[in-house]
């Protein structure tokens, strides 16, 4: 089973009627040397300014893009290069994340290759913590930069620590 950390950048709240601008995803081994950036061509006419913004793009460059079609397919194609096992998607905010990735993947590539579930970081530290109201922010070594690689590679990195430090069982080929 390989772990894939994914954060994702968009220009609105929800896929379709907004668009996904950028993601990024790391395979979670120790060194996190295997990484994924995506920069996506709008799909929509519809935008928000300040949930752009975040993203450091203006709608201008976002235009230039490559298209969904094109850049879902080499992300399938590099999850298949990397995955041993089932590929598993986990993110921070699994609740944006996975909607935006999952609904490209359907759209663009005909399906998705992390099947139909994904994971919540956040509330898998939680849980081990026994405790709703912490936080795993603290465990990230690589800044918070808004950039999808930068944050997945620093998620990945507290998923790290949850297991080199905290116990967390997990099997990370």
């Amino acid at each position: 089973m390989s772990y894939f950390m994914i954060d994702v950048e968009a220009d609105g709240p929800i896929p379709g009627d907004y668009s996904m601008i950028s993601f990024g995803a790391v395979l979670v081994t120790p060194g996190l040397q295997q990484t994924f950036y995506g920069q996506l061509r709008p799909i929509s006419e519809e935008w928000i300014p300040a949930a752009l913004a975040v993203s450091g793009f203006s709608r201008e460059e976002t235009l230039a893009f490559p298209t969904a079609e094109e850049v879902m397919r080499r992300f399938s194609e590099w999850i298949s290069e990397t995955t041993k096992g089932q590929p598993m998607f986990i993110s921070d905010n699994n609740g944006f994340d996975w909607q935006f990735v999952n609904w490209y993947f359907h759209h663009f590539v005909g399906k998705n290759p992390f099947g139909h579930s994904s994971t919540n970081l956040g509330s898998l530290y939680k849980g081990m913590q026994k405790d709703c109201f912490v936080n795993f922010k603290h465990l990230r070594k690589t800044k918070h930069t808004h950039h999808p690689v930068d944050d997945a590679k620093g998620n990945a990195e507290a998923l790290l620590q949850m297991k080199e430090t905290l116990g967390l069982k997990i099997r990370l080929d």
